[in-house]
C-alpha cells in the first residue's frame, strides 16, 4: 500500500507541471493580413534622399535640364524641371556651370534647386586686348 501511495503522489507530482504547460501556452494566431496593408503608408511616407549633381548646361527648357558632367567619363544627366524647381538666378542659359540638388525615385531625377553661375567666356567672347 505505501509502494502505491508513492507510486501515486510521483504521477501527480509528473502530471501536474505537465498540466499547467499545457494551460500557459498561448494559441497560435495568425497575423490579419491588414497589418501589411498598415506597413505600407509607412514605407511611402519616408523622406527621399536629396543628391546633388553639377556640370554644364547642354541644354534647358521649362520642363527638362540636361547637364554634362565634369570628370574623368563626363555624361549627360537629365533633370525633370517643375514649378517648384528654385533657380538661382532666374534664368540660366546653355553653357553655364550649374550644381543641382534633386531627387530621384526610379530613374526620374527631379530637380528641386538650381544654381547656376556666368557661362564660361570662350576666345571668340573675349574683348581683345588694347
Amino acid at each position: 500500500m505505501r509502494n502505491l501511495t508513492k507510486a501515486m503522489a510521483v504521477a501527480a507530482m509528473l502530471a501536474f507541471p505537465a498540466f499547467t504547460f499545457a494551460q500557459t501556452t498561448a494559441p497560435a494566431t495568425k497575423k490579419a493580413p491588414a497589418a501589411k496593408a498598415e506597413k505600407a503608408p509607412a514605407a511611402a511616407s519616408k523622406k527621399v534622399a536629396t543628391k546633388s549633381a553639377s556640370g554644364t548646361v547642354k541644354s534647358i527648357s521649362d520642363s527638362q535640364l540636361v547637364i554634362t558632367t565634369s570628370g574623368k567619363a563626363p555624361k549627360d544627366e537629365t533633370f525633370v524641371v517643375n514649378a517648384s524647381t528654385a533657380k538661382k538666378p532666374a534664368t540660366i542659359e546653355v553653357g553655364s556651370h550649374v550644381s543641382v540638388r534633386y531627387t530621384q525615385e526610379g530613374t526620374t531625377m527631379t530637380a528641386t534647386a538650381i544654381n547656376a553661375s556666368a557661362p564660361k567666356a570662350t576666345k571668340a567672347t573675349k574683348a581683345p586686348k588694347k
